[in-house]
Order: C-alpha cells, then structure tokens, then sequence
C-alpha cells in the first residue's frame, strides 16, 4: 500500500484535475473580462489552463484564430505557453498499469504460496522439483558398440529396453517386465557408460538422476523430489529411470538398537520404496541403478519386485581389455610395434576407466617427445605411470643404494624365473617411480581366476626374493623390503584364515572383512569370531609360511649365486633388463601360453590372491 501510494505521487497520469469546459465563445469573453489565468495552446487545437479563481478549464481554439487572438490573450495579461500535444489514453493506461503491478504480483505469489502451502516454501522456488536430465529427442550419441565387452550385460539390459519398446512380444508369452535392475561393480567398469548407451539406443524417455540430488536442507524434499520424478515417468510412460549411486538414498535402514538415524533420507528410501512396488505401482516404468556398495543397500530395496535383476559388471578380462583399449585408440596413430594384446595382458586388474587414462597417458607421453605416431614405449611408460608414479633418474641414489637395489630386484626376478607356477618376468629396473625404488614386472601369459596352493606359495617366494638375495649377497635385510613383506604377510594370512591352506587350523574360513567397493575387502570384523588361542595359533602358521618361503627363496639363489651376481651387474650398467635376458642368464626358457592347465583352487582366493605384479624394492 505505502509502494502505491508513491506511484500515485509520482505518476502524472494518475494526478489529473477536474476540469471545466469552455467553448470559444465563452473562453473569448473570459479573457475580456480577464477571468483567464494562464492559456496553454496545443499544436491541434485543444487547450488548457487556469482561471484567476483558480480553477482549470479546456476548451478549443479554431485554426482560424490568428495573429489578432494572440495579441488579445497578451493585451488581457494571459499568461501563454504552448506544447505539443497532451497526456493520451494510453499513456494513462500505462501508468496504471505500473501502479497496479506490485498489487497484482503480491497477490500472485500469495495464491502460489497457499495452492502448495502443505510443501511450504518447496512450493515458492521449486526445491521439490526433480532434478533428473531427460533424453528423449536429442539422446546422447553413445551406443551399445561403444562399450567393449560384458556381452552378457549388454544383453540383459537390452532386454528391458526391447520390453518396453515391443511389450506385445512379452505379453504373448506371460512375461512381466522387471521393474529394476540394478548394475553392480567396482569403480571405473562402465556402469554409468552402459546407462548412457541405454539413453542413447532407446526409443523411449530416459531419466538421468543421481542419488545425491534428493538430498536437501529441507525436511520431506527428498521423497518430494522422488514423487515429482514418477509424475513426470508417468506421464511419459514407457520411459526408464537411471538413478546413479543410488547408495545415496537406499542405504540399509536402521533398527531398533539404532541410536542415530537420518530421518530425511529414510523417508527417501520409503517413498522410492512405494513408488518402485508399493500399493500403486508403476506401470511401464523401469528403473535402472547403478552402485558399487551393494552391501549397504536395504533389504527391501533389493527384492524381486523392485529390483528384480542385479547385473555384475566386474573388472574386463583379458579379450575385453583388448577391446576396450581398441575403442579408445580411435582415431590415434599407433605404430607397427603395439600390440593391443600384449597391453591387454600386461594391464591384469584395469578397468576400463584405467584403460582410458592409460591410452591418454601413452598419447601424452608421446607428445612430450614430440611425435603423434603412439609406440609400444609410449604404453609401457604410460603403464609404468600410473602403476608405480613418476619415473626418477637413477642418480637420486648413492653407489651403495643402488647396488642394493640391483641385488633386491635380481633376487625377486631369479626366484620367479627358477618357479614353475611363477608369472613371467616382464622387465626388471632399478629406476626410482614413486615410492618405489625399483621394479620388477611380471606379466600373466593366460586369465586366471583359481590359484592352487602351489601357486600361492611360489607367489610368496617371489615376494620375499628380493629379501632373499639382500641377505644371500649383503649379508642383512633392509627396509626396502617393507612392501614385499607387507603383502607377503596379508596374502599369508588370508592362506591361513580364509582359503583353508593350514594344516593345523583345518578347514575354516574368518573373513578379513566385508567387500568394500568391490575390492579386495574392508576392514576387519570389530569383534574376532575366534578365541585368543586361534589368533596365536593364526599368527604360528603365517610365520611358518613365510620363514617357508623365504628359506626356499635364499636356497634358490644362494644355488645360482653366479647368474644373480651376473644379472644384478646388468642392472647396475643398463638400469633395465627385459624379461627374455633374465631367462637366459637363468638357462630357462621363456614361458609360452599354454591351455588346459588343470588348476584346482580356491574360488574364494581368487580375487585377493592375484599372482605378484610389480615387486618394488622400495
């Protein structure tokens, strides 16, 4: 009211006089009688002004009035001024109109506020809007054939695609269509680039949303948000959903004993709850996630009827490694010395995320020596990279350390030359990359998923050789076997603990831990499900198996005492040594890929116990 009243000062328009209308005539003798004050004469005619008692009048002056008019409105003592033309309608109109607007756009907002008034101020600014991307005409230009690999994945996925697309071919059948699946991997294996190839082939709406962005300041915005998506899959139905780390919201629910919950996010997880198979469920809506924390999802969220079917996209094998690095050397210039198999094999444990930063780092590295043609150097630098870090001149160490470290490196290489069940050598160096100050790289001639207890025990050998040919040659250990031990003892005790390869505890497995984000494990139990007398008995038999291994890693090379002598002054003078040279200094052949081999081993160690890939000497 007080913004009107000012406009109504300040507008001209708004502040017009009553007026009284002359005609000429009467004007005429006003102005003899001098009853006229003032006269304002406009460019056509009309006319305006005041009396000498104060009041205004209007009237019209003919065109025929002349000089003589003139000079009797000056000989009268009228004041005369002239001007163009007067205040018009529409500039009236419009001046009401800016002084009725703040009137109208309170009393809008008012009306917006108490139409959603039970979702407060949600309403006002559209906090409880979802914040999904959807894809419908303009869908992304990834497609199926850009994700090498995971056939089996492909084709389940495609199967809820082709559903909602000819749904007439399922019906005929009795099929129902899943209402979820939910994508689960380690990160960097291509479940959100599978959503994106989803987006990009079907022919339906695609919703694009993140766990995340259901989480707000607000109270209820959450399950707002998960509403307000529904609505819009509803209206456009058939459409899919994509919910990206949906461990966001569908974290497990706390129970009774629970002292401290979130609140918010479990009215999350209940509404997303409802709307995937509640009491109206929906219908032509399939929903597609994406995590790499399984583990923590509810219960309920993982049932058939919500998520009906859990794809695995694990870590690519060896043939699917080859084909994902082929999809990201598009388009660069490789020379005749790369082999993508022989990258593929020495890259055991990549996802296909490392895959792409590996072929960028080996196209930056060629840039650095200023070529555009990537050669075979160009991966293995890049390989060696981001496996061990920066490479370092070797003058970063005195004459001593490096001695050392050519004899720690000689003895993890001639140990796993001189095993049978050993990965082949690769490369063996004594340049410093990261923490590192030495390496030697072993390479897998086949994909193995079950290793025996043979191969297990070799792998152990190979990791305390470098220890080994410290104390065969100098005499004493050095620290810079601190991660060969390391890793010997955690590949050790899970021989004792989980795989069952202890005589004397027997066959029973403790877990280190849950999976945590699909790696080699989480952190250990808060409370052990063994007696102190088990621990003891644990910790024996991992000590046996490393004082075992490492008294067949100093028999070894104290028998070929000449041959690590000679390899560690190859290192001392070239710095790297291929795998082929090790092997003839050794009188081994280099090892062939062969099929058939007949292992029996543990499913359980295959993941964790990975066969040894890169003994570091530092």
């Amino acid at each position: 009211m007080v913004l009107f009243a000012v406009l109504f000062i300040v507008l001209p328009a708004t502040r017009a006089q009553a007026q009284t209308t002359l005609t000429y005539s009467k004007f005429m003798d006003d102005v003899s009688a001098h009853k006229v004050k003032t006269v304002t004469l406009q460019s056509t005619g009309p006319a305006s002004g005041t009396l000498t008692d104060g009041k205004a009048y209007t009237t019209v002056i003919p065109s025929q009035a002349g000089e003589s008019f003139l000079d009797g409105l000056r000989a009268s003592g009228v004041a005369v001024t002239a001007q163009s033309s007067g205040i018009s309608f529409g500039t009236q109109m419009l001046s009401w109109l800016i002084l009725l607007l703040p009137i109208f756009l309170i009393g809008y907002l008012w009306w917006r506020l108490s139409r959603r008034g039970g979702m407060g101020m949600q309403g006002a600014f559209g906090v409880g809007r979802s914040k999904a991307k959807v894809f419908d005409e303009e869908r992304p230009k990834t497609t199926f054939a850009d994700v090498a690999g995971y056939e089996g994945a492909k084709q389940e996925i495609r199967e809820v695609v082709d559903f909602l697309q000819h749904p007439g071919r399922y019906e005929r059948a009795g099929a129902m269509a899943p209402r979820g699946i939910l994508m689960v991997g380690p990160p960097g294996t291509g479940k959100t680039l599978l959503a994106r190839a989803v987006a990009g082939e079907a022919a339906v709406p695609f919703f694009s949303v993140t766990g995340s962005s259901f989480v707000e300041m607000f109270v209820g915005v959450g399950a707002a948000r998960v509403r307000d998506l529904f609505e819009e899959a509803r209206k456009r139905a058939p459409a899919i959903i994509f919910l990206d780390e949906v461990d966001a919201i569908g974290q497990r629910r706390g129970g009774m004993g629970v002292m401290v919950s979130n609140d918010e996010r479990e009215q999350t997880l209940n509404q997303l709850l409802a709307e995937m198979d509640g009491f109206d469920p929906s219908a032509g809506i399939v929903v597609l996630a994406a995590t790499n924390r399984p583990e923590v999802l509810d219960p309920a969220l993982m049932r058939p009827g919500r998520f009906d079917r859990q794809v695995v996209i694990p870590l690519p094998t060896q043939p699917e490694r080859r084909a994902i690095l082929e999809v990201h050397c598009r388009g660069k210039q490789l020379g005749g010395d790369v082999d993508l198999d022989v990258t593929a094999r020495g890259t055991p444990g990549f996802s296909g995320a490392d895959l792409a930063n590996l072929v960028n780092e080996a196209a930056i590295h060629a840039v650095r020596d200023e070529r555009d043609v990537l050669t075979a150097l160009d991966f293995d630098e890049a390989r060696d990279r981001i496996i061990l870090g920066r490479r370092e001149g070797s003058n970063v160490l005195i004459p001593a350390e490096k001695h050392a470290v050519a004899v720690h490196e000689a003895g993890h290489a001639l140990v796993a030359a001189y095993s049978d069940r050993a990965d082949p050598i690769a490369k063996v160096t004594i340049l410093p990359a990261g923490q590192a100050l030495g390496a030697t790289e072993q390479l897998p001639l086949v994909e193995r998923h079950l290793f025996g207890e043979d191969t297990l025990e070799d792998t152990l050998s190979v990791l305390l050789g470098g220890r080994a040919g410290e104390l065969v040659v100098l005499g004493q250990g050095s620290t810079g076997a601190s991660n060969d031990l390391a890793k010997a003892t955690d590949l050790a005790t899970r021989m004792v603990r989980e795989f069952g390869l202890s005589p004397e505890v027997g066959p029973v497995g403790y877990p280190l831990g849950g999976s945590a984000f699909l790696g080699t494990g989480g952190l250990e139990f808060s409370s052990r499900p063994f007696a102190e007398q088990t621990q003891a008995l644990i910790d024996t038999e991992v000590a046996r198996l490393l004082r075992e291994a490492e008294h067949r890693a100093i028999e070894v090379l104290t028998d070929h005492r000449d041959v690590l002598d000679q390899l560690a002054e190859r290192l001392l003078s070239e710095e790297t040594v291929d795998g082929s040279i090790v092997y003839r200094l050794a009188g081994r052949p280099v090892p062939e890929p062969v099929t058939g081999t007949g292992l029996t081993q543990s499913v359980a160690g295959a993941e964790s116990a990975v066969p040894f890939n890169g003994a570091r000497g530092g």
